[in-house]
């Protein structure tokens, strides 16, 4: 047998080598500090690995076999019972930390992989240290003295009691001058033998190194520690707790469908990374399913246990929490259970208030909880804060309530969160930050006080003040349903209906009409309760109104009928007050007016008597010195006038509505006023042919952050403007920005947004993008084809694609109606554009009628920067007049409309169209091709 073949334990070696020095058994013992006993097994071993026949043939075999390189002997590690999973950058870490320094304490709460990320290290390094690698567990061991700790390491290294010799002594004199690592497992219920023990073993053997691994520190001066993180939660990809998860229900012959990794993602984000806690999760996916998981977790303690275990403590997250809880002195556990309450990070001041006591003696408590690994603290600048993660969260809750002390900390809990919104009422540069640490608090305060009729003024106060912060913190969702709550909790019913008009007022900010609807109609109720009877009239006539003025923002829209007897109940309850008068006004203004108009036609009695009733309702509002009822009733002046044909007009009062709003505070009714009259004044500017104030208009609208939600509504109106002028770049960005929010609000059928995405499949049509554009029209025909896409944008959106690519003929066709035949659907933003574009196409198609056509054109669109230009240009084809055709362009560059301008040179012909080819293919556009025909003079 060769000595290569041989394997020899680092023990073994040494009672091999003694052997060769011819010593007895008892001398051996001696010399190893290990029993007779003990030598008496390792002789045997060796004498049948060496097959030697005798001790003798073994002493003489002793120099030939100690030869063997001793210098790795094979660690003394437990076998895991299963893979180890991720944590590649913590081995690193932690085997680079016990390389530099001879004693690192791997630290972290309970279940969160200490023991195991351990063993990994140990693995790992065991070819750092020439003399072996131990490890000691130390949970068996209840005595906490030094005595108690040194009988487990010698356990461990096989030393054997010694006559006169502590156990102390004998592992000190054992490892004396080895090069070996040392690990001692779960130290913290013995911390207080553990730390003294190490000093004098660090002390007397100067080559060793020492990990431990405990929930709390060792608090000696050589320490350094190691805080063990949960599992790493970042992509599906890179996550070590999926990972974890995954390989665990590979295990049990289960696995999950890939799909279902971001579930299993936000489940393991749930449980805090914990490895325990996540192993336990896996355990019970064959039984539970994602659906019955995810419902557990809002109950960890009872869902995160397994079945029997070698280890009583990891058997379930409750028995690792029982461990250390039970570590605790009184006082600690106290201040643990009631710490519960809070959600997200706190501050000793926030402790204390909560806690009821002195921030002195709550100090101290937090920094124990944190030094036994119950509490994560963190530090920054002059702030340090503590969480619980959300199993000791629970746990803690448990305890509370056991202790009987539930309702009156989270009384405690509830003032604090008061005493928070108050603060955050005055805005700072630090606000978000600030709004961001405390709303989570407030949530769950909230949660707890709505049931609890003895607390309802408390709760109704921070229902609202929560829902003012979370509208200026543009959560509008929870704004709104905050307010709901507020009303929902007030105890006097004017509180309750000024809350609902809020909330109402929050719904249309966020598109949401039916809720408007509902709550205008629910705070009319509570005004009557309060014997308000002016207030319910002025809600009434509102929510009629908001049904004809946000007809676009409805799931389901009410019925004329309905809305009318609305009106009518608004009428009977408004008596002589100048605010009910002025909301009844404008309701008849929107909702009769345009009801008679829609029955009759368009008759000129319909367009008369909506504007006398507009005007009325804006004298009326003008007298109750509100801007914001100013402002609903000239956005009705703003809709006569257009209907009137006056898009000038319209444009101005759409202006003034701008300038009346803006320097409101930011409510949420002057906020939704200002977002409608942000639309309109880009709706009129476009019917007026202003790009750049129609620009202006949009990207404010569209970069309102209280729009992210309804991002495709904020947005479309600005596609529309960049489409018109010709500007491609901004198209598709926006596009790709409108495409998103609206397939993120689930793909909804409005039509209002028609005209947005006939815009950007024009554009794809004149880039020649045949794929884009099938995917918008695609779109489009999702969103529906009504008379405004017959007509309207549609007419004028085909024509401008069909002009570019030299079909006249068609483009003629498709704007074959007369403007006064389809008036209704062109009114508004339509109508110059499809005069204008008519009458080029006339020209260019060679139309007998084509000079009629200019004329009546001309007068139409007098005005209008853009479409005044295009006639221009026609009637300059019309009349060969090359230098007014040239002068056109200067017009379109003034007006903002390069697209235009780019088309103009390319119609001029000769030199002039070569630089318009470029300038359209600088815009990122198709060639444009030539009309078939010669325009007929």
């Amino acid at each position: 047998m060769t000595a290569t073949t041989v394997e020899i334990s680092a023990r073994e070696s040494e009672v091999l080598a003694l052997l060769g020095e011819h010593l007895s058994n008892a001398e051996i013992g001696a010399r190893l500090f290990i029993s007779v006993r003990t030598v008496e097994s390792h002789v045997s071993s060796l004498l049948r690995k060496v097959d030697a026949p005798d001790r003798r043939a073994l002493a003489q075999r002793a120099a030939e076999l100690t030869r063997v390189d001793r210098t790795h002997p094979a660690p003394v590690l437990p076998t895991p019972l299963t893979s180890f999973v991720g944590r590649s950058r913590e081995r690193a870490e932690l085997t680079e930390m016990i390389k530099a320094h001879r004693q690192v304490t791997a630290l972290g709460p309970g279940g969160v992989g200490k023991t195991r990320l351990a063993l990994g290290v140990a693995a790992d390094a065991a070819g750092e240290f020439a003399d072996g690698v131990w490890f000691v567990d130390l949970v068996p061991v209840t005595d906490p003295g030094a005595g108690a700790v040194a009988g487990a390491i010698a356990a461990a290294l096989g030393l054997g009691e010694q006559p006169g010799r502590g156990m102390d002594e004998s592992v000190f004199a054992a490892l004396a001058d080895r090069h070996a690592l040392l690990v001692l497992d779960n130290c913290e219920h013995v911390r207080d033998g553990v730390a003294p023990f190490l000093e004098r073993l660090l002390a007397t053997c100067p080559r060793l190194t020492v990990l431990t691994t405990s929930r709390a520190r060792l608090m000696v001066p050589f320490e350094r520690v190691y805080q063990v993180p949960p599992m790493s939660l970042a992509g599906d990809g890179e996550s070590d707790a999926v990972a974890l998860f995954l390989d665990r229900v590979a295990e049990l012959r289960w696995p999950p469908d890939a799909v279902l990794r971001e579930h299993i993602a936000t489940v393991c984000e749930r449980l805090d990374g914990v490895a325990l806690a996540i192993e336990l999760a896996a355990a019970r996916w064959p039984t539970l399913g994602l659906d019955g998981l995810t419902a557990g977790l809002s109950d960890q303690l009872r869902m995160l246990s397994g079945g029997p275990r070698a280890d009583d403590r990891h058997r379930s997250v409750r028995a690792a929490l029982d461990w250390s809880h039970a570590l605790l002195d009184p006082a600690d556990q106290a201040l643990l259970r009631r710490m519960s309450v809070f959600v997200a990070p706190f501050t000793v001041e926030a402790a204390a208030e909560v806690a009821g006591a002195e921030r002195g003696v709550v100090a101290d408590g937090l920094a124990r909880l944190a030094e036994q690994s119950l509490l994560a603290v963190t530090a920054s600048g002059s702030t340090t804060e503590y969480r619980a993660l959300e199993t000791i969260r629970q746990y803690g809750a448990e305890r509370l309530a056991e202790a009987g002390e539930l309702d009156d900390v989270r009384l405690r809990h509830l003032r604090w969160c008061l005493a928070k919104t108050a603060e955050l009422a005055v805005v700072r540069p630090d606000w978000r930050a600030r709004f961001d640490a405390t709303a989570d608090d407030v949530r769950a305060a909230l949660a707890w006080v709505a049931d609890r009729p003895e607390q309802r003024t408390d709760a109704y106060r921070l229902a609202r003040s929560f829902a003012e912060l979370s509208f200026t913190r543009t959560y509008a969702g929870e704004s709104q349903l905050r307010y709901e709550q507020a009303a929902a909790l007030a105890d006097d019913p004017a509180d309750a209906a000024a809350a609902l008009r809020l909330a109402a007022a929050v719904a249309g900010c966020r598109m949401r009409g039916d809720d408007m609807y509902r709550l205008h109609r629910t705070a009319a109720d509570a005004a009557r309760r309060a014997g308000d009877t002016a207030g319910a009239a002025c809600d009434l006539a509102t929510a009629a109104t908001n049904a004809h003025r946000f007809w676009s923002k409805f799931e389901h829209l009410p019925t004329y009928d309905e809305t009318v007897v609305l009106v009518t109940q608004a009428r009977d309850l408004a008596g002589d007050d100048p605010a009910a008068q002025a909301a009844v006004a404008l309701a008849e203004a929107g909702v009769l007016a345009d009801a008679f108009g829609a029955a009759q036609g368009p008759a000129d009695n319909a367009v008369e008597d909506t504007t006398a009733r507009t005007h009325r309702a804006v004298e009326l509002a003008a007298r109750t010195g509100d801007p914001l009822a100013e402002s609903a009733a000239l956005d009705a002046l703003t809709g006569a006038q257009s209907w009137a044909g006056d898009a000038f007009a319209a444009a101005a009062t759409a202006r003034r509505r701008v300038a009346l709003l803006s320097s409101l505070s930011d409510t949420p009714a002057a906020t939704h006023e200002l977002l409608d009259a942000l639309g309109m004044a880009t709706e009129a500017a476009l019917g007026a042919g202003d790009l750049p104030a129609a620009r202006r208009w949009g990207r404010r609208l569209a970069e309102h952050p209280l729009l992210a939600e309804v991002g495709h509504r904020a947005t479309s109106w600005l596609l529309v403007t960049d489409a018109l002028a010709g500007d491609v770049d901004g198209v598709l960005a926006v596009g790709d920005r409108f495409l998103e929010a609206w397939q993120r609000a689930g793909s909804p059928a409005r039509s209002v947004l028609g005209p947005a995405v006939a815009a950007v499949a024009m554009i794809h049509g004149l880039r020649d993008d045949h794929a884009a554009r099938r995917d918008w029209n695609a779109v489009l025909r999702q969103l529906g084809t009504p008379p405004e896409h017959t007509y309207g944008y549609g007419a004028v959106f085909d024509a401008l694609g069909l002009l570019h690519e030299g079909q006249p003929d068609l483009a003629l066709r498709r704007t074959a109606p007369e403007p006064a035949d389809v008036w209704k659907w062109v009114t508004w933003i339509w109508h110059h554009w499809y005069v204008a574009l008519r009458a080029e196409a006339a020209v260019l198609a060679g139309q007998p009628d084509a000079a009629d056509r200019l004329a009546a054109a001309r007068t139409a669109v007098a005005g209008n920067p853009v479409a005044a230009a295009i006639v221009a240009r026609a009637q300059a084809l019309h009349d060969d007049d090359r230098e007014r055709l040239l002068a056109t362009a200067a017009e379109f560059d003034a007006a903002g409309c390069r697209y235009q301008s780019a088309r103009t040179l390319v119609l001029a012909g000769g030199d002039h169209a070569t630089r318009g080819a470029a300038a359209v293919a600088e815009l990122g556009l198709a060639p444009m091709v030539p009309a078939p025909h010669p325009p007929r003079r």
